[in-house]
């Protein structure tokens, strides 16, 4: 390594430590598709499966194969009633928090950057963001002793690299102090053991989409009082989800919890295989809940902007769909997240995000090698 790259090298920034979510065996994800099944048969009869209906249906108030789908999730989840909604995850949590929070309302949330779609739901309910930092205990039961909050709001996932907070725990004393909670479940639900409503939340909201179902649909799932108002508010045919939607998504979810079982072994193995020394040029690994399960990796040089573009040559997505999405299938290779990075900006030019989907370790470590032999070092050449 000449002078200039040392120096380079030694001015990097480290990445910091992280917590990843658990995640959930192969063996498990099998049981939890069986047991998927078993609340489809619950609610459909054979052909059923087959056809679909649409608009306002008399009675349920929207599609009867979508009130289905949604008797199959709401039990599937322990919860009391599921809404499928428009506008995948960011129209679910749109739609549970202007339910049962208003203009000029206090909401609890962490002290981290929000996710961007989220923030333009806060300004657009008007609501009073209240930031206290999550990992912190003693803040957190401070902040909910004040008497100020009717109603908390928390990511399932990482805000911040460095977050540690157990969502079992957040969600308890939110519920000890009479707090309500709703969860972004986005990128956790199905990934992690268990979703924030079976962990006692009032309601998760994530997107189906991402969870390879069609385009636009997501879920509130939770609690009657909560899911009632988010129908009585999407009272128009043109905003249901119809039937063939909620067929399509129920489908697919069929799928996914071995689907993510496999990706996330597949991670693990080249989180290991990295820090092992396999690749040339790689500085750091960390597995991290930066929005979906993935690998950050610093590279030994700043070129981190470069390699999405470099990896695609070779096979690699070079940026997401929904990640996560029936359309993901190679490796993606991406910058890190909006909200990742204006927590911590100096990682933009040193740090990629990689995540397997559904390609093995052999290909993604293959594709990291080639694109990182195939970008000019620091010195031109």
């Amino acid at each position: 390594m000449s002078d200039t790259a040392a120096a380079a090298a030694a001015s990097a920034p480290a990445l910091p430590p992280t917590s990843p979510l658990p995640t959930v065996a192969l063996e498990d994800a099998v049981a939890r598709q069986f047991r998927l099944l078993e609340a489809t048969a619950a609610h459909f009869e054979g052909e059923q499966l087959f056809s679909a209906d649409v608009g306002v249906a008399p009675g349920p108030g929207r599609p009867r194969t979508t009130a289905r789908v949604e008797a199959v999730l709401a039990e599937f989840f322990g919860a009391e009633d599921a809404a499928l909604v428009q506008g995948a995850g960011t129209g679910a949590i749109r739609a549970a928090l202007s339910t049962v929070i208003g203009p000029g309302d206090d909401l609890l949330i962490h002290r981290a950057p929000v996710y961007r779609t989220t923030g333009v739901t806060f300004r657009g309910i008007g609501v009073r963001a209240a930031e206290v930092d999550f990992n912190d205990r003693a803040a957190l039961k401070a902040a909910l002793a004040s008497d100020r909050f009717r109603w908390a709001y928390v990511q399932h996932t990482r805000q911040r690299l460095a977050d540690s907070y157990d969502l079992a725990e957040v969600i308890a004393a939110c519920r000890a102090a009479g707090v309500r909670t709703v969860v972004d479940d986005n990128y956790a639900v199905m990934r992690t053991p268990a979703a924030g409503v079976e962990l006692g939340a009032d309601a998760s909201c994530f997107s189906l989409f991402k969870l390879h179902g069609p385009e636009g649909v997501g879920l509130v799932v939770g609690a009657r009082d909560l899911v009632g108002g988010v129908r009585r508010d999407n009272y128009s045919g043109g905003g249901q989800v119809q039937g063939h939607q909620a067929l399509d998504a129920l489908r697919a979810l069929t799928h996914v919890p071995v689907l993510w079982a496999v990706q996330s072994r597949v991670g693990a193995e080249v989180a290991e295989r990295l820090t092992a020394g396999e690749v040339d040029g790689v500085a750091e690994v960390r597995i991290a809940n930066a929005q979906d399960r993935c690998l950050l990796i610093r590279l030994d040089r700043p070129v981190a902007r470069e390699l999405p573009a470099a990896a695609a040559r070779f096979g690699a997505a070079p940026y997401p769909v929904g990640s996560n999405s029936r359309y993901e299938i190679a490796p993606l290779f991406y910058r890190m997240s909006g909200s990742a990075l204006d927590d911590a900006p100096e990682l933009a030019d040193w740090t990629v995000r990689v995540n397997p989907m559904r390609a093995g370790a052999d290909l993604v470590i293959d594709i990291l090698r080639r694109s990182l032999a195939a970008l000019p070092d620091p010195e031109g050449r």
